[in-house]
């Protein structure tokens, strides 16, 4: 790539991310889906199985009082401790497929599963969904920091 060319907008949008100058926002809930490129059954299913499981058992085993108190403190164990961490995950794996490639970020983007935000130094907030052109709303952000963008793609 020589100097007149401008930077390609996926390494405009990986610097403007790292320089937190822009957010990258994912719907957990549909990249969260069997379908989905990053979605993982076992960190989905094991935790729900083994909170049935356990409950089912101890209802048979002991009284459904104990299975009613195991499947409380499930679903609490479930909401405080492992939700949280799916939803993290999920994000992360998103973010890491989606900026690979330009046909990666495009497929997400035309889902309507990524949206983009940022908060301009003149105070302005824009957000950019599916129905934007992401490329443009990337180059804007860009002049509008005033940021250098990288020179290479990669």
């Amino acid at each position: 790539m020589n100097a007149e060319e401008p930077a390609p907008p996926l390494a405009i949008m990986r610097a403007l991310l790292e320089g937190q100058q822009l957010k990258l926002g994912v719907h957990i809930r549909k990249m969260n889906s069997p379908g989905s490129p990053v979605y993982r059954t076992w960190e989905n299913v094991w935790p729900a199985g083994l909170i049935l499981v356990t409950s089912f058992a101890a209802t048979a085993w002991v009284h459904y009082y104990l299975g009613g108190a195991i499947l409380v403190a499930g679903c609490w164990w479930w909401l405080t401790r492992v939700q949280p961490k799916v939803k993290d995950g999920v994000f992360d794996r998103t973010m890491l497929f989606a900026l690979q490639s330009d046909a990666h970020f495009d497929a997400l983007w035309a889902k309507g599963v990524l949206s983009l935000y940022t908060e301009l130094p003149d105070g302005r907030k824009l957000a950019a969904t599916r129905r934007d052109d992401w490329r443009g709303f990337v180059r804007l952000v860009a002049r509008e920091t005033a940021t250098t963008p990288i020179k290479d793609a990669a």
